[in-house]
C-alpha cells in the first residue's frame, strides 16, 4: 500500500473560483464600524447589527426592530447578501441526528451535521467546499477540492444550527436548546483554510456581541497534521481542542492512508501535537479509524500506544473510530473483537483511549462520509 499515493505538491491551492460576496460575518469589529459608517449610519448601529447577529442569531435586517425601518434594506445589500441555501436536508437517530446539504450563491455545495445528546447539542462544520488532503478511505476526500469557504460561510453554519435549536426546530430537530459544541470536521482540511477558520474561530467563542459565545473548551479542530500549521495555532492561545487524525502510527502505512505524511510524518505531526498541548494546556484528541486488516493490527496497536506515551503522554486521548465505509469502497470496519483488542493495547501502554459513537451511518454523516454519493448536491435535489 505504501507510495501508491504521489506526495502531496508543496501548496494546497483551491481552484479559482468566484468569491463569496462580502457578509457582516467577515467583518472584525474595526471593520464592522468602518462599514457601517461608509452606508452613512452612526457607528453605533455596527454594534446593533452585531447584537442581531450574534445575540439574537438574526441575520435578516428586515426582522431587525431596533434598525430605523428606512436603512433596512440598504444594509441587507451591503452587508447581509444571501450566502447560503438549504438544499436538503435528512435526518436519523430518531431525528437527533439531521444533515444539511447548503448551497452556495456560486452553486458550491457543502455539507453540515447537528447531532443532539443528552448532555449536549453539536455542530458538525464545514471549512471547505471538498477536501484536498486525498485519503483514500474517506468520502469527502476522495471527492476532491472545489474551494475554501469564506469565514462569513463557515459561521452562517453556526448560526443557523444555532438558531435552529434555540427555536426548538422543525423536523428533525424537535426539542429546544442552545448549540454548546462546534466540530471543525465537516468537509475539508480547517489548517489549510487557516486565516479563514481562524477568523471564525475568534467569532465563535466571543461573548455577543463580537462572536457566539460558545467556550473555546467546547470547540475542536480537526487536522490530518499540517505541523507548521498546528504550531501556529497554538500560538494564537484560543485553547480550543485539536483533534490530529492519526490514522497509522507508522509512516510506511500513513504515507498511503494520509497522503500529507508524505510531507509531515508521524514525529513530526506528534512534535507540533505536543507543542499545542504545552502551549495550551489542552489534551490532544488522537483520531483513529480502525479499518479491517489495514491499521487493526494488535502489533499497531502497541506501536500506538508507545508513541503517544511517549510524545504526548497523560496528554493524548485516542479516539478510535469503526470506519464508516462508502458505497462501493474497498475499506471495512475491524471486527468488534478486534476494536476490543486494539483499545485495550493501547491502553496498556498508559493511553487513554474509547471507541467514538458513531451518529449518522445511515444518512453518510458519520465521520468520513460527508459528500458520499447521492447527497453531493450536483443533482437537482427536487
Amino acid at each position: 500500500m505504501s507510495g501508491s499515493i504521489p506526495a502531496l505538491p508543496l501548496v494546497f491551492d483551491p481552484p479559482r473560483r468566484a468569491r463569496p460576496p462580502r457578509h457582516f460575518a467577515d467583518l472584525d469589529e474595526e471593520a464592522r464600524a468602518a462599514a457601517v459608517t461608509e452606508l452613512g449610519l452612526p457607528a453605533f448601529r455596527a454594534k446593533q447589527l452585531a447584537n442581531q447577529y450574534y445575540g439574537r442569531l438574526i441575520a435578516d435586517p428586515r426582522e431587525m426592530t431596533d434598525l430605523p425601518a428606512s436603512v433596512r434594506e440598504r444594509v441587507s445589500q451591503a452587508l447581509f447578501p444571501r450566502l447560503l441555501d438549504s438544499a436538503r436536508e435528512i435526518a436519523c437517530d430518531a431525528g437527533e441526528t439531521r444533515k444539511v446539504l447548503w448551497r452556495a450563491v456560486d452553486g458550491t455545495t457543502f455539507e453540515s451535521v447537528i447531532m443532539r445528546y443528552p448532555d449536549r447539542n453539536t455542530a458538525c462544520i464545514s471549512s471547505q467546499a471538498g477536501c484536498g488532503m486525498a485519503c483514500p478511505f474517506c468520502a469527502t476526500g476522495q471527492g476532491g477540492l472545489t474551494r475554501n469557504l469564506s469565514t462569513a460561510e463557515i459561521l452562517e453554519q453556526v448560526r443557523a444550527a444555532s438558531a435552529e435549536l434555540r427555536s426548538g426546530g422543525t423536523g428533525a430537530i424537535a426539542r429546544g436548546g442552545r448549540l454548546s459544541n462546534i466540530v471543525f470536521m465537516g468537509m475539508g482540511e480547517p489548517l489549510a483554510n487557516y486565516n479563514r477558520v481562524l477568523a471564525a474561530l475568534r467569532r465563535i467563542i466571543a461573548p455577543p456581541p463580537n462572536g457566539f459565545g460558545i467556550s473555546a473548551r467546547s470547540v475542536t479542530v480537526s487536522t490530518v497534521g499540517l505541523a507548521p500549521a498546528i504550531r501556529k495555532l497554538a500560538d494564537e492561545r484560543l485553547n480550543a481542542t485539536l483533534a490530529l487524525s492519526l490514522h497509522a502510527p507508522d509512516d510506511e502505512l500513513r504515507d498511503s492512508l494520509v497522503p500529507v505524511n508524505n510531507r509531515w510524518k508521524v514525529r513530526e505531526a506528534l512534535d507540533a501535537a505536543r507543542y499545542y498541548a504545552d502551549v495550551t494546556g489542552r489534551r490532544v484528541s488522537i483520531e483513529y479509524a480502525l479499518i479491517r486488516d489495514v491499521n487493526d493490527q494488535p502489533w499497531r496497536a502497541d506501536l500506538l500506544g508507545k508513541r503517544l506515551h511517549g510524545a504526548l503522554g497523560s496528554l493524548a486521548h485516542v479516539n478510535v473510530i469503526p470506519l464508516n465505509p462508502t458505497p462501493g469502497s474497498k475499506w471495512d470496519a475491524s471486527p468488534k473483537p478486534a476494536e476490543r483488542e486494539f483499545v485495550k493495547r493501547v491502553r496498556d501502554k498508559g493511553v487513554s483511549c474509547t471507541v467514538r459513537d458513531t451518529r449518522g451511518r445511515e444518512i453518510a454523516a458519520a465521520c468520513g462520509q460527508l459528500a458520499a454519493e447521492g447527497f453531493t448536491g450536483r443533482e437537482d435535489p427536487s
